[in-house]
């Protein structure tokens, strides 16, 4: 039996935990650079999903990265006298991370603006940028930039872009110039991939698309459907973000940057992948006239280490196509499906146990105890998992509390369902008659005991069939785990898509690995409702 007390006691006792809890603050500012140094590593976000030639999966091995901001990364790495460490993350949320400390620097395409300038701080520019309007070749409906407008006669165009950037930006503001605020004279399309823009205008689902020239010149061998539409417009910086008042390194990142300017180092990683061009020859005049927070002029003294043998063009090649794409990626497919169940395997009992828990003290608790759990469920399941995964992993950590990856996912996961599952459970305890309880009170047993021997047992196999349904669904939402930098089976794929542009095959291996995880437990789930009919 519930006792009347001490439940009372403790209720007392929550406000001062929880204001406890918030007290707890970051520690004092410290060093970044010597905490990197003493560390060993520098860890940098970027976003795999972005493709090339930014970061991408090695063909070799998809498990790492390649790419030129990764090259910059391990070279910056070295002249700090620290190993370079990616971490992934989608690409709008790098800030958050940086903001949280989850990483120390962004390197990911982030272009320089007034309004990320506002939140962090920049070093001097790495890549001198343009932006290029793609449309497929042969299409003399869209053959100049006024072309996209519609007018009269015509129908608006449909560009594609990548949300949230400087490309998206430009082409918002194009498409609204003619047409006040009333109207846009162009649809814009915002995607979370380059690669998918530049397919969709492939396939005319767009008309065109504005992408960033290295991603132009990069793909281009990959999309010979394509082809530019006008001059490229729009110059900006690809700068490295980091959070402010850190200008012990914001300069020794400012001063390698610098070197590698100086020591023609950036040009070779940029003629590896084909992405140099005149343009970048200004990073020598931005370095030598020190316009920029955190400029270090002893940089510029550094002696020229020579020059050094020019390094292969990366290819991207022609798409891959059936067995081997197969052959290629099914490994590392099946490895992020390892991680999809483990998240599966590990959050799913706690939810389980969690929702007993809230169902029983709804339907036996305390009577204060009934709307704090009522509220409970209805909060959870009146949010997104995503918002719920991103307050534990961004939030918590401005309070003092920092939870790992993985270890959030399973707490997203397991709390979410919890809701999920009290429910379940509590239609499960409402069916068992209720003269069951009152014959095991007649037999001297107490309430704990009695719903403890009697009334779950006989829920438990009421609510086999809600809960494996649920356990189906979980397998699937861990996907949105991708979030909080966690890459599972879906984000995977989306990563290997954006990469290899191979979506058919990619999707059909995806689809029947999620089919081979669920597809056992639906047959186990219907074998144990039989043999528990049978008792």
């Amino acid at each position: 039996m519930v006792g009347k007390g001490w439940p009372m006691r403790s209720l007392l006792y929550l406000p001062l935990i929880l204001a406890a809890a918030l007290a707890i603050s970051h520690p004092a500012h410290a060093d970044q650079l010597a905490e990197v140094r003493q560390r060993g590593t520098l860890r940098w976000g970027g976003d795999q999903e972005g493709g090339g030639p930014y970061v991408y999966p090695r063909s070799d091995d998809p498990n790492r990265v390649t790419g030129f901001e990764v090259e910059i990364a391990t070279r910056i790495a070295e002249r700090l006298a620290v190993k370079a460490e990616f971490t992934q993350g989608d690409w709008d949320k790098l800030p958050d991370m940086l903001r949280t400390g989850k990483v120390d620097v962004i390197i990911n395409g982030y272009e320089l603006t007034p309004e990320r300038l506002d939140l962090m701080d920049a070093t001097m520019p790495y890549y001198l940028y343009r932006l290029q309007l793609l449309g497929r070749k042969g299409d003399r409906r869209h053959s100049t930039w006024d072309s996209f407008k519609a007018v009269a006669d015509r129908a608006p165009g449909k560009i594609g872009v990548l949300t949230g950037s400087a490309a998206e930006t430009y082409m918002r503001r194009f498409c609204n110039d003619d047409a006040g605020a009333s109207r846009s004279v162009c649809g814009v399309i915002g995607y979370d991939g380059n690669t998918d823009t530049m397919r969709e205008v492939e396939t005319a689902k767009l008309d065109g698309a504005l992408v960033d020239t290295p991603i132009a010149a990069f793909y281009a061998s990959r999309f010979p459907g394509l082809a530019p539409v006008g001059m490229s417009v729009g110059e900006g910086y690809y700068v490295i973000y980091l959070r402010k008042r850190e200008t012990s390194l914001l300069r020794a990142l400012n001063a390698a940057i610098i070197v590698m300017v100086r020591t023609g180092e950036l040009e070779r990683i940029y003629r590896k992948y084909g992405i140099w061009d005149d343009a970048q020859q200004r990073l020598i005049e931005i370095a030598d006239a020190g316009r920029f927070y955190g400029y270090d002029q002893a940089a510029r003294t550094e002696v020229n280490s020579g020059a050094k043998p020019a390094q292969e063009l990366v290819k991207t090649g022609p798409r891959e196509r059936g067995r081997a794409v197969v052959v290629d990626y099914g490994g590392v497919l099946l490895q992020s499906a390892g991680m999809t169940v483990i998240l599966s395997v590990l959050s799913f009992p706690l939810a389980i146990g969690l929702g007993l828990l809230v169902a029983v003290g709804r339907l036996y608790g305390a009577a204060w105890l009934k709307p704090l759990l009522s509220a409970y469920v209805e909060f959870l399941r009146g949010t997104p998992l995503m918002l719920q995964l991103y307050f534990i992993f961004f939030f918590l950590p401005e309070v003092g509390i920092r939870v790992p990856a993985f270890w959030t996912a399973i707490l997203g996961l397991a709390v979410n369902y919890s809701a999920y599952e009290s429910e379940i459970y509590r239609a499960g305890l409402q069916a068992v008659p209720h003269g069951q309880m009152e014959a095991a009170l007649s037999l001297g047993m107490s309430r704990g005991l009695s719903i403890r021997r009697i009334i779950v047992p006989q829920a438990a196999r009421i609510v086999i069939p809600p809960m494996v349904s649920d356990f189906i669904a979980l397998f699937k939402d861990t996907s949105v785990c991708s979030v909080i930098t966690i890459v599972e089976l879906t984000k995977r794929f989306s990563v290997l898509s954006m990469s290899t542009q191979a979506t058919v095959e990619l999707m059909a291996m995806t689809g029947a690995l999620y089919l081979l995880m669920s597809y056992p437990v639906a047959v186990l789930s219907r074998r144990l409702e039989k043999r528990l009919a049978g008792c």
